[in-house]
């Protein structure tokens, strides 16, 4: 088991290397430079867009707008905003964020690009339902001779979505602030119960399909976004004699290697984007699973909603996360990684209650992608195996978080990291091969709101 797990790292480290960060990093630029910066001009339409100013019930698709954004963020605002944050401090240093940022902003177009297409390209499935995302952009846009990098996509993404990452946190988190303190015996038996429930609570909402899922997403995110911002913001402002010197530190370590455990720069700019990537999923290819279901006939209104995915998530959410961090001073007294290391901040800062303020946040955050990804893996396997093998997948998804919950975390960021780098290949070069097509319609859009901006 130990050599398996050895070989997991080993493989996450590989795929990471220069290809990938070139193809995410190099994509992202291009198709910044090829928009002319067009979308970061229209954020306020976004909104507008977003708050269903131009939403019609009648146009194809399952699930507005606003409730699209939900599903995404519902996946990418989650435990990487907590625990993956910590995770990239911990191994790249301060420096991380910077990085993190920087493939952010860069993300912002990514996400414009292949959300627009994940409607542009839409398909039907076998029971006749409107169907978006890479596996479509790429057979739908591309020609059926590319459906092997289609099937490559779908199998990759099946294994990056489920729910690990989230229930093996939620379980640490469980057993470090609320079972250990009150004196509980911990261990596997304790964990595994905590698997047990944790698929309890997902099996209640993700069999009730992409509906019920927009839903309760689209209830559940903008409450715990909000609470979430408002206990980090009390943390950091609890501390205002230490916040210019956490920004300058995060600024300052992104061109040495001081804090990172690889020693290189180089080790701190990789850290940045994997944490980055596993944050918001810009190039990823999940975002198009979720934007391809919106009720709309118009991609680039869809391209433009997604784009507001990492600002939120990694812009303000994961920044509150790594200044509350930074400014409490527990990266540099504390060995603890993941959701431990925030939990050491919230109870610095709010001794007593800061650790089950934290509990709430990550149970609305955990839930909320423990929600969002087995309808992704729906999708994939619906491709793959038709509409018939969604519960399947239900299952094996909700048998994966009991699994996640007794193993250890290293592996599972490992997993997920390489599943997440096998996704984006042919993602972005689908994207890349298609711009042509955004650039267009992006062009043709944008002067008809000009001539009529009631349209």
């Amino acid at each position: 088991m130990e050599q398996f797990e050895n070989a997991i790292i080993k493989f996450s480290e590989f795929i990471w290397g220069t290809p990938l960060l070139i193809l995410l990093i190099g994509g992202g630029f291009f198709f910044m430079i090829y928009s002319k910066l067009m979308p970061f001009r229209y954020i306020g339409h976004a909104v507008d867009i977003l708050r269903g100013k131009y939403d019609d019930p009648n146009e194809a698709g399952q699930i507005n707008h606003f409730q699209a954004l939900s599903t995404a963020l519902a996946a990418t605002v989650g435990m990487g905003n907590i625990s993956g944050v910590a995770v990239a401090i911990s191994a790249g240093g301060p420096g991380a964020i910077f990085w993190m940022w920087a493939s952010a902003i860069i993300g912002i177009t990514t996400k414009y690009f292949t959300n627009t297409l994940a409607v542009m390209f839409r398909s039907k499935d076998d029971k006749g339902e409107i169907q978006g995302g890479p596996m479509y952009i790429i057979t739908v846009g591309l020609g059926q001779k590319w459906k092997p990098m289609a099937v490559f996509f779908a199998v990759a993404a099946m294994f990056a979505v489920l729910p690990v990452f989230q229930s093996n946190q939620l379980t640490q988190v469980f057993r470090d602030v609320v079972l250990q303190p009150n004196g509980v015996e911990t261990g596997f038996t304790s964990d595994l119960l905590t698997g047990f429930i944790i698929a309890g609570i997902m099996s209640a909402v993700i069999f009730g399909g992409i509906k019920r899922i927009g839903k309760v997403t689209s209830r559940i995110v903008p409450l715990m976004v909000v609470l979430y911002i408002l206990v980090v913001f009390y943390i950091i402002f609890s501390h205002p004699d230490q916040l210019l010197g956490a920004i300058t530190l995060i600024f300052r370590d992104a061109f040495t290697a001081e804090a990172a455990l690889g020693g290189a720069v180089g080790t701190i700019i990789i850290t940045g984007i994997k944490r980055a990537a596993f944050s918001n999923e810009a190039g990823i290819g999940t975002a198009p699973l979720a934007h391809g279901a919106a009720k709309t006939n118009e991609p680039v209104r869809e391209g433009l909603v997604a784009m507001l995915g990492p600002i939120v998530d990694t812009l303000i959410v994961c920044t509150m996360t790594a200044l509350a961090i930074l400014v409490t001073g527990v990266w540099e007294t504390s060995d603890a990684d993941g959701i431990t290391l925030t939990a050491n901040a919230f109870e610095k800062a709010i001794p007593t209650y800061g650790p089950y303020l934290l509990i709430l946040c990550v149970i609305f955050f955990a839930l909320s992608t423990l929600f969002a990804f087995p309808y992704y893996g729906n999708k994939c396997s619906s491709y793959l195996f038709g509409t018939r093998s969604k519960n399947i997948y239900n299952i094996v998804s909700v048998g994966s978080a009991v699994i996640a919950a007794v193993v250890s975390i290293d592996v599972v960021i490992a997993f997920i990291d390489s599943a997440y780098a096998l996704m984006a290949f042919p993602n972005m070069i689908a994207a890349i091969l298609l711009a042509p097509h955004v650039k267009k319609a992006t062009i043709k859009y944008f002067s008809k709101l000009k001539n009529d901006p009631k349209l």
